[in-house]
């Protein structure tokens, strides 16, 4: 995910960022409880529900909610804070949404 420099992303490179996000919160127990808790689905059904097309979306909203957390994953990936916000616009297929 390092060195996105151009104004637009693909939908591949949203997915690719809000997929690096997931993978991230689940090496966390405490975090991956809150998005869950957040998403209301339970953990075992994680990977069924990651290939509904608003999930991906559902975890950048959850980074995006919590500065601190989208802060360290940020760092962690190597990628700016706008390029969250970026890829959900992405996903949500340019659409903007007060959620």
């Amino acid at each position: 995910m390092k060195n996105m420099q151009s104004k637009s992303l693909s939908v591949e490179e949203a997915q690719g960022i809000a997929t690096e996000a997931l993978l991230q919160l689940s090496q966390d127990p405490e975090q991956i409880g809150r998005f869950l808790a957040f998403s209301g689905i339970g953990p075992e059904m994680i990977r069924e529900a990651a290939e509904e097309p608003g999930f991906l979306m559902g975890v950048l909203e959850f980074y995006m909610a919590d500065e601190s957390l989208l802060l360290a994953f940020c760092e962690n990936a190597g990628v700016r804070p706008t390029m969250i916000a970026a890829a959900r616009y992405t996903l949500s297929g340019g659409q903007y949404d007060d959620a």
